[in-house]
């Protein structure tokens, strides 16, 4: 469950105002990190960081980089196998039409199209994502969660993306939340789990901090924004918070976490964005298309287009 679980003690009991008050292992660890930040100070060093260094980033070798880093998505009610294959052939031929551009890092659909996927797919280096633990609500059965994701698994996912329990979360249920995704990291194994936070639920900055500090600390491998199903998806706040967290964590555990916005990326300056708040917050380290994802459809033909000069639409 990871390093900071390992060193506190399931209940630790403090005096307070005559009384013992019991404070949960979840509790411990937070206090750790800092959570007094405000909406606010978030919106200023996000301007800040816009205003000052996304201009040196809006570069023909930073679009390349995004386009290696899409994960190539396909998440709707109206899925079918053919669509799906479709989008796995375009993958296929993109090394041969455009053999001096990187293919994308991942494919991502529902786990009903994970055989599909692994048989149909013949490039190296792209990875299989499902969305698993009953997606996008994460309101089920935990056994259903840990089965569904148990499937995706042995069918070919080499990737999965949950969604962290937001009615838990903001009830305050914060070992209600850890266990669940706990136990599904225990079902995924080696194999990299996303945790989605869908921070535009969330109240505000504090929360989207603690929900990241959280799900880090109960086994994810990877922080992401949003579904995508929401009215509201990743947006620069989100991602300079979620930043921060991973950042504050690494610095006192030595584990690198990985980070993928998704939902609401409709522009090539949106990616740009995100890219600068990676690098300026994270540094270097994590500008690789392993720990730095971007969950989108409309997104990639955007990419294509602005590197080859013209209007593409090859996805």
């Amino acid at each position: 469950m990871g390093i900071i679980k390992e060193t506190v003690s399931r209940d630790i009991q403090e005096q307070k105002s005559g009384g013992i008050v019991e404070k949960s292992e979840y509790d411990q660890a937070l206090e750790k990190y800092n959570l007094n930040i405000t909406d606010e100070e978030v919106k200023a060093a996000v301007k800040k960081i816009i205003a000052e260094k996304v201009s040196a980033n809006d570069n023909l070798e930073v679009k390349k980089f995004l386009l290696g880093s899409v994960e190539l998505t396909t998440l709707s009610t109206t899925d079918t196998e053919e669509k799906v294959l479709a989008m796995i052939e375009k993958v296929n031929r993109f090394d041969s039409e455009y053999p001096d551009l990187p293919h994308v890092a991942a494919v991502c659909a529902y786990p009903c199209f994970t055989k599909l996927m692994a048989d149909s797919l013949e490039v190296d280096g792209v990875e299989i994502t499902n969305v698993t633990g009953n997606f996008p609500s994460s309101q089920t059965f935990l056994e259903v969660k840990t089965i569904e994701t148990a499937l995706a698994i042995k069918d070919g996912a080499t990737n999965i993306d949950i969604v962290m329990p937001v009615g838990k979360f903001l009830s305050g249920d914060y070992e209600g939340v850890c266990d669940t995704i706990g136990e599904l990291k225990q079902t995924c194994g080696d194999v990299p789990m996303k945790v989605i936070l869908e921070t535009g639920d969330l109240r505000n900055a504090r929360d989207i901090k603690t929900a990241s500090l959280l799900s880090m600390y109960a086994g994810a491998d990877y922080l992401k924004t949003s579904t995508g199903k929401e009215k509201v998806s990743a947006t620069p706040e989100s991602v300079y918070i979620m930043c921060q967290a991973i950042k504050e964590y690494y610095d006192k555990t030595g584990i690198q976490i990985g980070l993928k916005p998704a939902g609401g990326i409709n522009t090539v300056m949106d990616a740009v964005i995100y890219y600068t708040i990676v690098k300026e917050v994270l540094g270097e380290k994590w500008l690789t298309n392993y720990w730095f994802r971007m969950g989108t459809s409309r997104l990639t033909n955007l990419l294509l287009s602005e590197i080859i000069g013209e209007e593409v639409n090859f996805f």
